[in-house]
Parts: structure tokens; C-alpha cells; sequence
């Protein structure tokens, strides 16, 4: 808590995952705490994007919950702790006896602590299932997926500072950071071109992040538009176009990688000219943008959801690890793949292991040793088969799953084919969810929880390039809601008794348990991480974490890099005559996610105060749309009325919206077909038409988030 000074505290901003220092001061009113910039943060430095400085405004929004809720007779009322806590543990048990474990699903939230995940996790363990997941299911599971199978770990493999100081080409496929990652993009990547630095930026969308480089008309800079769902095919293009001109490091591939055979025969008999002619990029542009990353002294990729959300998100990101490994950009400063993470602590939610089939540390569950090694500590036994992930237990609610325990997430928004996620959600016997405003998932739950925002608890979070940091809290705001923590602590303690493992004094005795069991963490301590903060793998106390990985060896069963071959896969749905045209999805500078903050914010909402779709000018004249008019899109499985800009940002067929509006929300209209491996959704294509026809009436009044 502040002082009786009340000195200004440094924390860490709760939305991206960049990971910005900033500075809150406390007030007499709790509810009028004020954001400072933290002029020496070790990420930003000071710097600070709109939802940063806007960050407090929604910590006291009229919006909070204040009191907890049990549903009665299909209306909410307000209940006591106590009523709350019993309904809570009655219902799990129930569920639990009558149905068994795996009639449970979790959901842990990036929005929250890594001690409140992990206490989360181990809830649902000790409950007796493997059913919980958390929101990178949704951002980055197929990126997690090949990163640790082909290299170690999935996370950035370099830091933010070694990839601004020693980059050359900055290789930039499926992610718009100056729009996403605004601080990231300004104090690093804008610093490395002004350095030298080239830019290639692989994107359906021209957008910010090119723009703010002011390189767009030099040779420094190239943006290769492809058409969505095409990743595979350009990349096979540069592969190949390398392969033919000797670009690879032989040394390297020699000594550190395994499988380059499999690469060539893939590519034996590939057609570079009908591959760009399917991407609708120029042939010469990607051999010219090849070339850029090849022969670079050091060249980083960054990675985003606009390769990771296919269905065949994994191979796209395996993709791009070929590339890497055959030219040796890996395993020193200013090279690696690097997936740029989306929110404030999306990367520590999956170290403490809230995942289906991983442990903490991404120790796999089905692994007798790492098992037993945790269970030690646990002192219990921890199912030995992975569980379901968040999209396989929203398919299976009402079926096989019968109860879901939702701490800070918004699934209703979030997952694809959003109205059919309401209608299984009603079929549920039983939801808690614990959350600071009423989302859109809370109104289908039979208790609420109110728990408090991110200025009013201490904890760490992970951000995007590995380092643990402290957040602290300010003063909390409204006296009945309680932290996570403290939530998760008192239900573990009702179910599993006062020595089943939930008894914690506060976060840093957690993360004291969570250094024994994630070896990752293990050398860390609230101390160590000071204001700093540490890079992951931090394995022994003392030790200053790792700026880069992999300078020797890949974490590798074999030590070797592994390089696999990959071939095009077109999504799961296509234009056809009923639905010509492809949706994609992206976010906004000023917007977060589901909206359940941002669009409380009111500097936010000014902003962008409803959503829009993009649509090319040929399309546009095609369809008869002005710019500005209001718009009826359609897919299979919903619709939504938005604005449409007209602009050739985007290409021709091809539509573009945002996921932040519950007004209209894009998830309404996205496709739940998963990747076979990651289990993540195709949020990146799906077919989609547009009805111009619409009475802008109908439309005026954007709906409460």
C-alpha cells in the first residue's frame, strides 16, 4: 500500500505486453488515484501510449461490481461473502461427485497476476482435472507450439533492447506493433531504423506500424499485402528463392539444426511463380524482401496473430523458424523469432502453467518425471492426461462439461462463433465468474464474484520478451470486493481444507511455491526483481536471466534446432458465390481486447466509440457503398451492423474488422475451427458478405461493454 505520504507507486500498465513502467498517486478518494509517467522504467523509459495514460480512469467506473451475486430465480441479487463462497463450493462438489472432475472446466486470465494464475491452475488440479486454459489459446498457441517443439521455449527468443541495438532487418509477418505495441514500436523498433535498420512488414492491412517509420517511399522499407491465409506459400517463396542463391549458413545448419533435408524436399518442386500469384504478391517483391532478411548481418523476425490464428497456425510459425535456422539468425543479440505478445501478462498466465498440457515451467503433464517432481511439492496427484483447451470446453459446455469456474475473461466476446458460445453457456448447470465489471460471460453465470483492478493488488506479470516484473498496489477502492488471490485462497481452502494447499499469507508466499516447481523462475525473488525486473530462465538465485536464448544450444530433446518442411494449407472457408468476400481481424491502438476496460475509459472511447469495417474502393463501387454508411456483415454463423470506411489499406475481397465492440462484435461472425496441434481458433478468414441496405437508425446506440 502507498504511505501516509502518499508517494506516487510504481507499477506496471495492465494493458499489452510490452510491459511499461508507470507511476500511480494515491488520493484521499481511493477512486481518484492519478497516472504519472515513471521517468526511468526500465521498458519505456517514461514513454507511455493513450491506454497507458488512460489507464486509471476505469479503476473507479460507475460500472464496478461492488457486492457479490447469486442468481435466483433468473434475476441476480446481492449476497453476502459467506452465501457467495458456500454456493460456490456446494456446486463444485456436486458437480464433481455426480458428473467427476472433467465436468470442470478453469479459465485463467492474462489480465491477472502470475500468483493468481498459478493458484487458479493449481485449483484445478487439485480438483482433479487438467480443464484449464487461459486467453493465449486464443493470441498464440500455435506460436508456443512450434516455438518450444522446434527450438525450447515458447516465448521471445531476444529482448526487446539487444533486437533495437543490433537488428538489421526487422522481418515483421502477422503484426502491426505500431498500432498494437505502440511503446514497443517507438522505443525500439522506430529507434532501430533510425539506426539503419530495414523493414519488411508481411500484411493483408497497410497500417501504422510502416507509417510511423517514414520509410514507406525508400528501399529500406517493403510491404509485401498478401492476400489472408497465405503465409505458407510467401514464405515457401523466400525459402526457396534462399535456397537457390546459397543464402544459408551451412556451418550453421551443420552444427545446430536437424531436418534441413525435409526443407529441400518440400521445396524440390515448388512453383515460386504460382505460389506469389496465390499470395497476390509480385514474384520479384518477395525474392527482393528475401534477400533483405538473408543477407542481413543479424535479422530478427517478429511474429504476430495474423499467423498465428489459422488453422494452420503452427506450420506458419514453423515457417518462420525455417527461415531463421537456415540463415543462423539464432542464439545471438538482434536476431530470433519473436512473437509480440498482446496483453500484460498473456506470457506469464502460460509460464505458471495454466495451460491443459503443461505444468509450470511448460513441464508437459504427461511426463511421469516433471509430474511427480510437482506433485512433491503439491502434495498431491496431478492428473496424468492433458485436459481440454478454453474452445474445446466452451464446444463441450452442457455435454460433457457441466460447470466452468471464469476468472477474468470475457469468452462471450472473445471466442469465435460468439452467439452460438451464449447458447452453450446457458447449458451449463453452474458458472462463477469473478471479474470487476459485469462482461458480457458474467450475465450467464450464477455467481459473481467482484474482485478488484490491477491498481488495487500486487503481484508480478510477464511481459512480451520474458521479464518478470512487480506490480504494485495503490489503495483499494471499494470496500467488499476482494483480490484474486484472495478469492482463489479462501474457495481452495473451503474445498480441499485449511492444509490442501491454498493457506498463503499473499502474493510473494505464492510465488515463493511457484519458484519451487518452475524452473524457469526458480532463481528469482520479489527482491531480486527490485524495479527491473528479471528475464526468464532465471534457474538459480543470483543469476541475472537471459537477454537472447539459445547462444549454444536449443532446448531440444536432441540440443538441434528443428527445421520441417511445410506446405500450404487454404482455410477452412473460403469465398464462394453466398459469401464472396474474406473477413479478417485486427485490433486498434486505442481499444483492448474484449473492450470490458477500454471501452469504459472515456478518453479511449472518444477515440473509437464503435466499430467499422474496412472495405477495399473496388469493393466499395461493386457493392454501392459510401464511405461513412452503415452496413449489414454477414457470415455462417452471425451478423453485425457496422460503419464502413472505404479505404485500399486493405485488398480487394477482402474485409476488415475489430473484436472490441460489443455492439458489434467481429466474434459473432469468426470461425471456431481449430488448429489439430495448438487448438486455436481461425480468427484470421472466413467468408463473409455485406448488405448495404440498412437503416442508420437502427444502429445509433453502441451497447454497454
Amino acid at each position: 500500500m502507498s504511505d501516509q505520504n502518499n508517494d506516487p507507486v510504481k507499477t506496471i500498465c495492465p494493458y499489452c505486453g510490452v510491459g511499461c513502467g508507470i507511476q500511480v498517486k494515491p488520493a484521499d478518494d481511493p477512486g481518484d488515484m492519478r497516472f504519472m509517467p515513471w521517468g526511468d522504467a526500465p521498458v519505456n523509459e517514461g514513454r507511455i501510449c493513450i491506454k497507458g495514460g488512460a489507464a486509471t480512469e476505469v479503476v473507479d467506473h460507475e460500472d464496478r461490481l461492488t457486492e457479490p451475486l447469486v442468481r435466483e430465480d433468473g434475476e441476480f441479487r446481492e449476497a453476502t461473502w459467506e452465501e457467495a463462497y458456500e454456493h460456490v463450493v456446494d456446486e463444485m462438489e456436486r458437480i464433481r461427485s455426480e458428473h467427476g472432475p472433467d465436468a470442470m472446466g478453469f479459465f485463467g486470465s492474462s489480465k491477472t497476476m502470475n500468483e493468481e494464475n498459478y493458484l487458479l491452475q493449481k485449483l484445478a488440479r487439485r480438483y482433479g482435472t487438467n480443464n484449464v486454459d487461459n486467453c493465449t489459446r486464443m493470441c498464440h498457441a500455435s506460436t508456443v507450439w512450434a516455438l518450444r517443439t522446434s527450438l525450447g521455449a515458447g516465448a521471445m527468443t531476444n529482448s526487446m533492447a539487444d533486437l533495437r541495438d543490433e537488428a538489421d532487418v526487422l522481418w515483421i509477418q502477422g503484426a502491426n506493433p505500431g498500432e498494437q505495441h505502440p511503446i514497443a514500436n517507438s522505443q525500439y523498433f522506430r529507434q532501430a531504423v533510425l539506426d539503419g535498420a530495414t523493414v519488411v512488414q508481411v500484411d493483408p492491412h497497410a497500417n501504422k506500424t510502416t507509417r510511423s517509420f517514414k520509410i514507406d517511399e525508400t528501399d529500406r522499407h517493403m510491404h509485401l499485402q498478401l492476400k489472408p491465409g497465405t503465409d505458407i506459400p510467401l514464405l515457401n517463396v523466400v525459402l526457396k528463392t534462399v535456397l537457390e542463391n546459397g543464402w544459408v549458413d551451412e556451418e550453421f545448419i551443420a552444427e545446430r539444426t536437424e531436418g534441413f533435408e525435409h526443407l529441400q524436399e518440400t521445396l524440390a518442386d515448388f512453383d515460386k511463380e504460382a505460389a506469389a500469384e496465390e499470395c497476390g504478391v509480385p514474384l520479384e517483391a518477395i525474392e527482393r524482401a528475401a534477400e533483405k532478411y538473408a543477407t542481413a548481418d543479424n535479422a530478427a523476425i517478429f511474429t504476430g496473430m495474423g499467423m498465428s490464428q489459422h488453422t494452420c497456425g503452427v506450420d506458419n510459425v514453423q515457417n518462420e523458424i525455417n527461415l531463421a535456422l537456415i540463415t543462423g539468425n539464432l542464439g545471438r543479440p538482434g536476431t530470433g523469432v519473436n512473437p509480440l505478445r498482446g496483453q500484460n501478462n498473456v506470457q506469464g498466465t502460460s509460464d505458471v502453467g495454466a495451460m491443459p498440457n503443461v505444468l509450470p515451467g511448460y513441464q508437459l503433464v504427461d511426463d511421469d518425471e516433471a509430474r511427480e517432481s510437482v506433485e512433491e511439492v503439491w502434495g498431491f496427484e496431478v492428473p496424468p492426461e492433458p485436459g481440454l483447451t478454453n474452445v474445446e470446453i466452451s464446444h463441450r459446455a452442457g455435454d460433457s462439461v457441466h460447470g466452468l469456474y471464469v476468472m477474468g475473461e470475457n469468452p462471450v466476446m472473445s471466442e469465435p462463433d460468439g452467439n452460438r458460445v451464449e447458447e452453450r453457456l446457458e447449458e451449463l448447470e453452474f458458472m462463477v465468474v469473478q471479474d470487476i465489471f459485469m462482461t458480457e460471460t458474467a450475465k450467464f453465470a450464477d455467481v459473481v464474484l467482484p474482485a478488484t483492478t490491477w491498481a488495487e493488488r500486487g503481484g508480478t506479470v510477464t511481459n512480451t520478451d520474458r521479464r518478470v516484473q512487480r506490480m504494485r498496489p495503490v489503495q483499494k477502492v471499494h470496500e467488499n470486493t476482494k483480490h484474486d488471490f484472495e478469492i482463489l485462497c479462501e474457495v481452495g481452502t473451503r474445498l480441499f481444507g485449511p492444509d490442501g494447499g491454498f493457506s498463503f499469507d499473499g502474493p510473494e508466499d505464492v510465488f515463493e511455491e511457484l519458484r519451487e516447481v518452475c524452473p524457469i523462475y526458480h532463481g528469482m525473488t520479489y527482491d531480486a526483481l527490485g524495479e527491473e525486473g528479471l528475464h526468464w530462465p532465471c534457474y538459480e538465485p543470483g543469476d541475472e536471466g537471459d537477454q537472447f536464448l539459445y547462444e549454444e544450444s536449443f532446448d531440444t530433446e536432441s540440443g538441434l534446432g528443428q527445421i520441417e518442411g511445410v506446405t500450404h494449407q487454404p482455410p477452412k472457408e473460403v469465398p464462394d458465390e453466398e459469401y464472396p468476400l474474406v473477413l479478417t481481424t485486427a485490433r486498434l491502438e486505442e481499444h483492448y481486447n474484449t473492450g470490458t476496460m477500454s471501452r469504459r475509459s472515456p478518453t479511449l472511447n472518444r477515440q473509437h466509440p464503435e466499430n467499422f469495417v474496412d472495405v477495399h474502393p473496388a469493393d466499395a463501387e461493386r457493392y454501392g457503398i459510401e464511405d461513412g454508411d452503415t452496413v449489414r456483415l454477414r457470415s455462417r454463423r452471425g451478423e453485425i451492423e457496422v460503419r464502413a470506411q472505404v479505404t485500399d489499406d486493405i485488398k480487394e475481397g477482402v474485409v476488415w474488422t475489430t473484436p472490441h465492440f460489443a455492439a458489434a462484435a467481429a466474434n459473432r461472425l469468426t470461425n471456431d475451427v481449430l488448429d489439430e496441434r495448438a487448438k486455436i481458433p481461425e480468427y484470421k478468414a472466413a467468408a463473409a458478405e455485406i448488405e448495404v441496405d440498412i437503416d442508420a437508425a437502427e444502429s445509433d446506440t453502441p451497447a454497454d461493454d
